[in-house]
């Protein structure tokens, strides 16, 4: 919805605008010399010259691709929640912590929420690295307690170690891909999974998510089948995205999947479901439909090659750094 596209005989115009931002990306200098000229005349602007920051994210351009990152935005976070605090942690996850729900006092709710907010912005724009801690912390955020707080130090210490770290796009791959995965049953007191999808474009993360599942499977075949029942919602809104940028090549080829779990595939590719899950079954058709109009495609892929692990659970320094050198 903020995206807006103008083809003509004589190049194009995407207009990227959201509230009072905007950014306008052009085939040629005066294609974009028209559109400035025509929404000036219109509306009250400032013109700021080339993209430098849009939204907090800054723009780097450097001799094979551009570069996103927020090291303003960590250095903001980290001197208004962890001013005093020096340390740093490799891992954004401290993989001894357990949570659990808090049924006493909370400790500092509404400090604790601000910085949620902050992580999710964060997340959102730059970092899929610390997509899994933020939404396992993003749980408790009514009712905090001392081991959740211990959570937020631990990805506020990691952020200072990689305060540096950014989305690196180049022109290759042309070719946009995903993956998907699922981690089921991973806390003993809850017995939602959770799930993540990533998706790659140019040598760099585009979309991802982690999220805990809204039902419950009986199976870690069913938690996988859920996550890739996401993830290919998300292939076919991102594919029907890129077919209306102009001069992509059309047809937009069916954008791969790599799920590392056999048996989820093989449900996917079977031509029936003769399980009693009902919403197993809404999924199967979901993604049936999709296989069989070109949409998606899916692949195998081993677990440990498989970038979307990291956002369905916390993993340890080595495989933290080979799936961020992966997104970025």
């Amino acid at each position: 919805k903020c995206v807006y596209v103008k083809d003509t005989d004589r190049g194009y115009v995407i207009l990227c605008l959201y509230v009072d931002d905007m950014l306008i990306i052009g085939s040629n200098d005066e294609m974009i010399k028209t559109t400035k000229k025509l929404l000036n005349s219109k509306f009250d602007m400032k013109d700021m010259g080339i993209a430098d920051v849009i939204l907090g994210i800054k723009i780097t351009r450097i001799s094979d691709g551009i570069v996103l990152s927020q090291s303003h935005y960590v250095d903001k976070i980290l001197e208004k929640f962890s001013g005093s605090d020096t340390s740093v942690s490799s891992t954004p996850v401290d993989l001894s912590l357990h949570f659990t729900k808090n049924n006493n006092e909370s400790v500092s709710q509404l400090e604790y929420s601000r910085v949620i907010g902050s992580l999710m912005y964060l997340m959102s724009c730059t970092r899929p690295d610390i997509a899994y801690s933020v939404s396992r912390l993003s749980r408790y955020t009514s009712n905090p307690d001392a081991s959740h707080w211990k959570g937020i130090v631990r990805v506020l210490r990691y952020l200072r170690y990689t305060r540096d770290y950014g989305l690196h796009y180049t022109r290759y791959p042309a070719v946009l891909e995903g993956y998907s995965d699922a981690n089921w049953i991973s806390d003993i007191k809850d017995s939602k999974s959770t799930s993540g999808y990533v998706f790659t474009l140019g040598g760099a993360a585009v979309s991802w998510k982690s999220s805990k599942l809204t039902c419950i499977s009986r199976s870690t075949m069913e938690s996988e089948f859920i996550a890739l029942d996401k993830a290919t919602e998300e292939a076919e809104w991102l594919r029907h995205f890129i077919e209306d940028i102009p001069c992509w090549s059309k047809p937009v080829p069916a954008i791969c999947i790599h799920c590392d779990c056999q048996s989820a595939i093989g449900r996917a590719q079977s031509y029936m479901y003769n399980g009693k899950s009902r919403h197993i079954r809404r999924r199967h058709n979901s993604i049936r439909q999709l296989l069989s109009n070109g949409v998606v495609s899916l692949d195998y892929v081993k677990s440990r090659d498989n970038i979307a692990d990291p956002l369905t659970k916390g993993l340890n320094r080595v495989l933290v750094e080979m799936s961020s050198k992966e997104w970025s």
